[in-house]
């Protein structure tokens, strides 16, 4: 019975043992059809393997570009064979390399190999499964399995056939690897051919700058790219990737322009990653303030210079063309890179801000260069404008001359009536706004639109609560002090002979203090009762009420001290115009009046009347201005009617355009003389 049992124990766990394997096997298989990187693929696929052998460790070598063997992965390899001073390194390396050269599978005894010492063996106490790892019959590396020695032969050689197998499943990454390194490389190339065509396609430096940003972003991989132009001791930021247009006053563009100003200062080169350590104070504090506004996490700003040519005999050196200390051209500029979500590593930036950094460099030399020219502007001009000059275009050119002078000559000379023109509205001229003397809310509204009223009427009538509390707060405590001063007078009066000194006196001073009290609280009540009157908003002049739908705006709202609630207009009165002018447009009239006469006329049409044109003259223009909520900063002209106006047109406060007359000016200076104002003002100023 025991021994029934323990063989079906010992085949349940050689069978479990299997199972296990076998996923292991189908996990490096699904592995190996996985787009990882070679760090995190060999990782995975040693892990997997010494599992499967239930090893002690292992390790795998790849050849290099320069067809040396190194070190990919490792798990528990001793440190002295990776040493190559001590006596086991060398001999190990060795025996690595044999089987990368010979493409042979071995196993190789533990302690075993030639005497000599520059031969190859193994030093360890371990048995060695070495395989070749292939890709299209080329060996790209060595899987090394450290194993037990105590194993029998056939387990051995079922060791190595299983390495072998697993090796093919890492040679089929490899393959679909080295594709894809081929896709991205033919893809970077032709990023890369893109970029050097059109940086180069243009002469103008805000094109170029613009190319270089947006191109190099794409070629980079990262997630900005800008570029500042060197003007005097300051870099100015001419391009950032990303977006057409900018604000160079944005706090954003400021720092980064103040930043590379600094960074061109010390001419060196700037690598940020998030330490700070050892850059110039200036820099550091430029450096934490931006990326304290752009959250950037990685930043590179290398100063832009001229190229210098290299002598036919010198060497280049072999840092990158960005780093080298040699190109010590003049500094242009500077090329900013910025890495917000991405995170490469500098191995990977590197060689793509090199092609970046050396075309962008080489093209903006260019461009100033060439736009530094004297008078280039006139040059190009100049260039461009030749073909007017051909026998078949001549006589098209001499007439578009002429026509173009002629119409100079007629800007010039043509005189035409300059006129200001203005916004404004009609209004009576005796009219008086009705405001609140007191704080309220409107409780009755007794008038209505266009009612007639006379001096004295009751218009609106008010409620204040608090008034009333503090009247009948007042009153009840004047009524108090009058009865305790009559009780203390009528206890003087009664008790006149039975009062000691002391008391008299006491009842005296009581009496007088009461009365002073009374007084106060009388004066305090008829202020009271003066407010009250108040709540009834009267008419200031006889006229009518010119506010439209006054109980609909007036209802139930609470109102302040100083408010206007109404207007009141005399319409049986003398009309007039008051016109808003802007103020830009004050000066002509102003000097108009100075030099033609002080009441200057005045064209207008009403907009209750558009098809009739009427007349009037300036009688005042107000000597400040001020802002109107509709005409903006203006100025307020009072205009005299020359005409009566029927009174069915007649609304108080309809809406005018007038031209006030300053004079005859020439038809050019009437047309553009706001457009030449502007330029005066904006450009030349």
């Amino acid at each position: 019975m025991s021994s029934s049992s323990e063989q079906s124990t010992n085949s349940g766990a050689v069978e479990s043992t299997k199972q296990q394997i076998r996923a292991l096997v189908n996990e490096i298989a699904q592995l190996s059809k996985s787009d990882l990187g070679p760090e995190q693929y060999y990782a995975e696929f040693l892990q997997r393997i010494v599992s499967a052998l239930a090893a002690v460790g292992g390790a795998v070598w790849t050849v290099g570009d320069d067809g040396q063997l190194q070190l990919a992965y490792q798990i528990k390899i001793s440190e002295t064979l990776l040493d190559p001073e001590s006596d086991d390194g060398p001999r190990h390396f060795r025996l690595i390399a044999d089987v990368a050269r010979s493409a042979e599978p071995k196993l190789v005894p533990p302690q075993s190999g030639l005497t000599d010492e520059n031969a190859a063996g193994n030093p360890t106490n371990y048995l060695l499964v070495l395989a070749p790892l292939r890709s299209d019959d080329q060996i790209e590396g060595v899987l090394e399995i450290f194993q037990r020695p105590d194993v029998q032969p056939a387990s051995q050689r079922g060791y190595l056939q299983f390495v072998l197998q697993m090796c093919d499943f890492a040679g089929d990454w490899l393959k679909s690897h080295k594709l894809r390194q081929f896709t991205d490389r033919q893809s970077l190339w032709a990023q890369a051919d893109r970029y050097s065509r059109l940086v180069h396609d243009s002469l103008d430096v805000r094109e170029v700058a613009y190319a270089i940003a947006n191109e190099g972003r794409q070629l980079i991989g990262c997630d900005r790219v800008s570029v500042a132009i060197k003007r005097g001791g300051k870099c100015r930021v001419e391009a950032i990737s990303g977006q057409d247009t900018m604000d160079n006053r944005s706090n954003v563009v400021a720092m980064l322009g103040r930043l590379a100003t600094r960074v061109v200062a010390v001419e060196d080169p700037l690598w940020y990653s998030g330490s700070t350590e050892d850059l110039p104070p200036q820099v550091e504090e430029s450096l934490e303030e931006y990326v304290e506004e752009s959250h950037s996490k990685s930043i590179v700003i290398l100063p832009l210079r001229r190229p210098v040519k290299e002598d036919k005999g010198g060497e280049l050196d072999d840092d990158s063309i960005a780093d080298r200390d040699s190109a010590k051209g003049e500094i242009i500029g500077a090329l900013i890179v910025e890495q917000i979500e991405t995170e490469l590593p500098r191995t990977t930036l590197g060689p793509r801000i090199d092609l970046v950094f050396e075309h962008g460099s080489r093209s903006l030399s260019n461009c100033l260069d060439y736009n530094n020219l004297f008078l280039m502007p006139v040059w190009r001009a100049i260039g461009k404008a030749t073909w007017v000059l051909r026998a078949r275009t001549l006589p098209k050119t001499i007439a578009i001359s002429l026509a173009v002078v002629a119409a100079a000559l007629v800007l010039a000379f043509m005189p035409k009536s300059f006129d200001m023109e203005g916004d404004g509205v009609l209004q009576p001229m005796v009219k008086s706004d009705v405001f609140v003397d007191v704080d309220g809310i409107v409780t009755n509204v007794l008038v209505e639109h266009d009612q007639s009223v006379k001096k004295g009427d009751v218009l609106v009538k008010l409620r204040n609560t608090d008034l009333e509390v503090r009247i009948v707060d007042v009153d009840g405590k004047l009524r108090a002090v009058r009865q305790q001063l009559l009780s203390v007078r009528r206890n003087l009066i009664d008790s006149k002979g039975t009062l000691t000194p002391v008391e008299q006196v006491r009842l005296s001073g009581e009496a007088l203090e009461l009365n002073e009290r009374k007084l106060s609280l009388e004066r305090q009540y008829t202020l009271l009762m003066d407010q009250k009157k108040h709540l009834q908003v009267v008419s200031p002049i006889d006229g009518q009420v010119v506010t439209w739908q006054p109980k609909e705006t007036l209802m139930h709202r609470p109102v302040s001290k100083g408010q206007v609630l109404l207007t009141v207009a005399d319409p049986n009165s003398d009309w007039e115009l008051e016109v808003f002018m802007k103020e830009n447009r004050i000066g002509h009239v102003a000097e108009a009046r100075d030099t033609i006469k002080q009441d200057l006329e005045v064209t207008y049409i009403l907009a209750t009347d558009p098809d009739s044109y009427r007349t009037g003259k300036i009688r005042l223009i107000d000597p400040s201005t001020y802002l109107h909520d509709e005409h903006g900063h203006s100025v307020r002209i009072k205009v005299d009617l020359d005409e009566d106006i029927p009174k069915n047109l007649r609304r108080p406060g309809a809406e005018v355009t007038a031209d006030i007359h300053c004079g005859s000016r020439s038809l050019g200076y009437v047309w553009f003389h706001e457009a030449w104002e502007w330029f005066r003002r904006e450009v030349w100023f």
